[in-house]
């Protein structure tokens, strides 16, 4: 609720200002050349030019937009993995639903700097294939990742 209201105040005290400071450059403009009798277009004043209205050819407008160009097909390819991390130990399991192999491979960063990085060896998982995929580092995990690959 406070922070509707301050921003209802904000606004308001804007707007106020803002009209401030075009109130004057609205009046100024108001004192330009008197209107022709009869008429409610304005007399030019001395020295200025007076221009034609613009005329479009309504034949040049387009009936429709121009057509987009088709965006290409996106490929589908790569095996859906899920990760999970519990203490030291890391494991992934991934489902390929597409019609193409792909090789994956589980990357284990470990947290500590002693700790040695452990990058597993590439899996084929096949159409409507399953793969678990395991990895681990002595102390903490700080992250874990299974990359993909075409066959």
């Amino acid at each position: 609720m406070r922070a509707r209201r301050s921003r209802a105040v904000s606004l308001l005290v804007t707007s106020v200002v803002l009209t401030g400071f075009l109130l004057p450059g609205a009046v100024a403009r108001d004192e330009g050349p008197a209107p022709m009798p009869g008429t409610d277009l304005q007399a030019p004043g001395p020295g200025t030019d007076v221009q034609a209205p613009a005329v479009v050819d309504l034949a040049q407008i387009p009936a429709e937009p121009p057509v987009q160009p088709a965006k290409p097909a996106k490929e589908l390819f790569g095996a859906d993995c899920d990760t999970e991390i519990n203490g030291s130990q890391v494991v992934a399991f991934c489902h390929n639903g597409y019609p193409q192999t792909d090789l994956v491979r589980l990357h284990v960063e470990c947290d500590r700097w002693w700790d040695v990085d452990g990058d597993g060896a590439a899996v084929a998982v096949g159409p409507a294939g399953r793969v678990e995929l395991s990895g681990r580092c002595w102390k903490e995990v700080r992250s874990a990742w299974v990359s993909h690959q075409r066959q």
